[in-house]
């Protein structure tokens, strides 16, 4: 019997990744590694670039969430440059960002995450993608999800210019408003997006709260830790993606830090390991105690589980409905259940679903009053919102031309690096007992790191925190030479 298990590459996820599971002499796991073999170099190469250039360039670093950099950038060039946006801009910001996360939302639940449940977590690998949940739920739905995220990826394109690579954060505003006609039309598409929020979560009832199989997962102990959680909230401490406070809240609900984005530095430290290029972020009034969750240990959360948990309710009516749902469910708050980030995803994208339909009513956001031009002499900036993933800041310095002498970025995946390994290595020993491995069994192990909907290639941008290792192979698999670069 073999004692080493290599799942490479790991699916349904931004990036890429492998997981290592290693047995002992029983067939029971021992350790188990979630690895991150990709590494880039953003924080690098953006010295000595003109800061304006930023919000064009970090949102080059994925492909799936372009729109969280972009917005994260031009937030961090307002404070560099000490400008605050006009009331519309602001107004044009939060739509295009509520759009986008709204259809990210229902990206990674029905293309990423929902195979795992619409069709079954040990269904055969090749039903277990899209067309397996379309071949489930059938082509009216799928047709309704494609238009969905069609006509809210209009909306970004039609401001933003392009829908991938957006190009219209400015520093002190926006550089396109909207019309009466856009707004109308957006508007439409607003209601829309409230309608197919309420059907999924109704179908997430239908499908997965009604299974009693998959409610027992959810809540095994197997797909759970008692971590602190991270999230933005507002002067309600209510959730919000765009601006306000962080909070974390400790495993067992209390309020431990709510602090500004320039106060970061205080409460957030990275942690490194010589076997990933993902750092792992810490609370460092807690101290890193290594891969354990519990009060006395620095790990923390953030993505939709953790904003639940670290808010005191959501921003708008239907939203806050299905939070007290959410929680009322399944025991109480906060919920440490990392299947329930999928169900969380869910209310999250109704909330978004609605903030859309609140700024697109208000005639503001048609006003020509749509920038203020920045006077300040630049030095320093922060820039914090909430991606779909969690927590993404953006921080930078430049000499007083404005030119980068330095860059910091602590994306989302990189927050939960630490959880997502422990999920990995928990589920695997949870559910691979005696040498019993089969495909079904190991995509459970993957379905602990999917809840978070990880994005490597965002996370591992800095060169320079770990060796990098390049191992060079024959044409028949035999290793030549490994070169390694410290530093």
């Amino acid at each position: 019997m073999s004692k080493r298990i290599t799942i490479n590459p790991i699916t349904r996820l931004e990036g890429h990744g492998k997981i290592e599971i290693f047995l002992n002499d029983d067939g029971d796991v021992e350790r188990a590694f979630f690895q991150v073999p990709e590494v880039r170099g953003f924080e690098t190469f953006c010295i000595g670039r003109p800061a304006e250039e930023m919000p064009r360039i970090t949102e080059r670093i994925c492909g799936v969430c372009p729109t969280a950099h972009h917005m994260a950038s031009t937030k961090c060039l307002d404070d560099l440059w000490g400008v605050e946006p006009t009331s519309a801009a602001k107004k044009i910001r939060k739509l295009v960002y509520n759009a986008f996360t709204f259809e990210d939302h229902n990206l990674h639940f029905f293309y990423l995450g929902g195979p795992d449940f619409i069709v079954g977590p040990t269904a055969p690998a090749a039903e277990r993608n899209i067309l397996g949940v379309i071949a489930k739920v059938g082509l009216e739905v799928a047709g309704k999800l494609i238009k969905i995220r069609r006509e809210t990826r209009n909306i970004i394109q039609t401001i933003g210019g392009k829908v991938i690579h957006p190009v219209f954060g400015l520093p002190g505003g926006v550089s396109r408003g909207i019309n009466e006609e856009e707004r109308q039309e957006f508007l439409a598409v607003a209601k829309e997006a409230v309608e197919f929020a309420l059907f999924a979560l109704g179908a997430f009832d239908d499908i997965v709260l009604a299974n009693e199989g998959y409610v027992d997962l959810i809540l095994s102990e197997g797909y759970t830790h008692r971590t602190y959680y991270m999230g933005l909230v507002d002067e309600n401490n209510r959730l919000d993606f765009y601006e306000h406070w962080l909070r974390v809240v400790d495993p067992d609900g209390n309020e431990v830090a709510r602090f500004e984005p320039h106060e970061y530095t205080d409460y957030i430290a990275e942690h490194i390991e010589p076997w990933s290029y993902v750092t792992f972020p810490y609370l460092k009034k807690v101290g890193w105690k290594g891969f354990v969750d519990g009060p006395d240990s620095g790990v923390f959360r953030v993505a939709p589980l953790a904003r639940l948990n670290a808010s005191d309710g959501m921003q708008t009516p239907l939203a806050q409905e299905h939070y007290e749902k959410f929680f009322e469910t399944l025991g109480g708050k906060p919920v440490h259940n990392t299947l329930a980030f999928h169900w969380a995803r869910l209310v999250e994208a109704l909330q978004n679903a609605e903030a859309m339909v609140t700024l697109l009513s208000d005639d503001e956001i048609t006003s020509d009053d749509i920038r203020n031009i920045p006077t300040k002499t630049p030095e320093e900036g922060i820039g914090i919102l909430e991606a779909p993933r969690g927590t993404l800041i953006h921080h930078y310095w430049t000499d007083d031309n404005g030119i980068l002498t330095r860059v910091n970025l602590i994306v989302a995946t990189n927050h939960n690096a630490a959880p997502m390994a422990m999920s990995v290595e928990k589920a695997a020993k949870a559910v691979i007992k005696g040498g019993k491995v089969d495909d079904g069994l190991l995509n459970m192990v993957e379905m602990a790191f999917r809840p978070y909907d990880p994005c490597h290639a965002c996370a591992t941008h800095a060169l320079g925190h770990t060796p990098l290792i390049a191992n060079i192979y024959g044409p028949d698999g035999e290793l030549l030479q490994t070169v390694r670069r410290d530093g």
